[in-house]
């Protein structure tokens, strides 16, 4: 029998990237409803980037099987939205007057061993999210959007990869159909 030209595809809550972007999202709905006034549009802009990146990883993921473009798009729209939110807690940052943990802080290698876990989710990271300090808030979140940033870039990576190797559905419906042909 003939290998099908459209691959197994979705799957997207088995991804590290989906998987640290919904901990990204719980994290910021989490903050904005703490760190900022009811009303105060920052709140939207914020949830709908931290959205952005999660549910753009589950469209990809659906997309893949017919759509290799789409899929590297939409993975890329991700990424986009984590670099948005990425700026926006910055923002916060400066504007409070608040440090930004550089790669050597304690708390940021803490963070980094925690981000190794094996299937982490929000209760993993839930004492530097809900932490009374919102440095430390601050600076967990952004640890975790660094970490879905970098997954994002090395997923898009392979799918350019992916890309040349296989290349997308009308290259695999052609071979599917000149090989039928050949039997």
């Amino acid at each position: 029998m003939n290998k099908p030209f459209i691959p197994a595809h979705g799957g997207y809550q088995k991804l590290l990237s989906y998987q640290k972007a919904e901990i990204v999202y719980d994290a910021t709905v989490y903050f904005t409803n703490r760190f900022f006034r009811r009303g105060d549009r920052t709140i939207d802009q914020m949830v709908q980037a931290a959205r952005s990146g999660k549910q753009n990883i589950a469209e990809a993921s659906s997309a893949s099987g017919t759509s290799k473009e789409m899929e590297i798009k939409l993975t890329n729209v991700a990424r986009a939205s984590q670099e948005e939110l990425l700026i926006d807690y910055r923002d916060f940052l400066r504007t409070n007057n608040l440090p930004e943990w550089s790669k050597d802080h304690s708390y940021a290698k803490r963070l980094r061993e925690l981000n190794k876990q094996a299937d982490a989710t929000y209760a993993t990271f839930q004492k530097g999210i809900e932490n009374e300090a919102p440095e430390i808030c601050v600076n967990v979140i952004i640890g975790l959007i660094r970490v879905t940033s970098y997954l994002l870039d090395q997923q898009i990576k392979r799918l350019e990869q992916d890309f040349l190797k296989d290349g997308g559905l009308r290259e695999r419906m052609t071979r599917a159909r000149l090989s039928s042909r050949a039997k």
